[in-house]
């Protein structure tokens, strides 16, 4: 029960594709990440994942279409759905879902596949 900064949680983090747990509630974990590029096609089978811009503009790709995130937009991406994100410049990311959610999903890739459960 104590305040964090958003600000000061995101100035921590020094590389891309990286998610850094900031909270946990409910069994869900609120993480930070930044992205740059594009990640790779994945889904998770079981989870729900929503993702919140806080700063900057990404793209959250389907099979089907893709949506534009912007500073304050969020899109909640069903478990099941191949999805892939992207961002032509870095981006700052709130990412809501179970904890010990694996980034890649269904997929295990030597560069993205991070480490769960880090905490800053």
């Amino acid at each position: 029960m104590t305040e964090a900064s958003l600000y000061d949680k995101f100035s921590l983090i020094h590389e891309h594709w990286r998610p850094k747990v900031v909270a946990q509630l409910n069994g869900q974990e609120v993480k930070l990440v930044k992205f740059l590029g594009i990640f790779p096609w994945h889904q998770h089978e079981h989870e729900d994942e929503m993702f919140l811009v806080w700063r900057g503009e990404m793209t959250v790709e389907f099979r089907d279409r893709a949506v534009t995130l912007k500073a304050g937009s969020f899109c909640v991406v069903p478990r099941g759905m191949e999805h892939r994100t992207m961002a032509d410049a870095e981006v700052e990311v709130i990412v809501f879902e179970p904890a010990q959610t694996r980034n890649t999903g269904s997929v295990v890739d030597e560069k993205f596949t991070a480490p769960n459960g880090v905490v800053i």
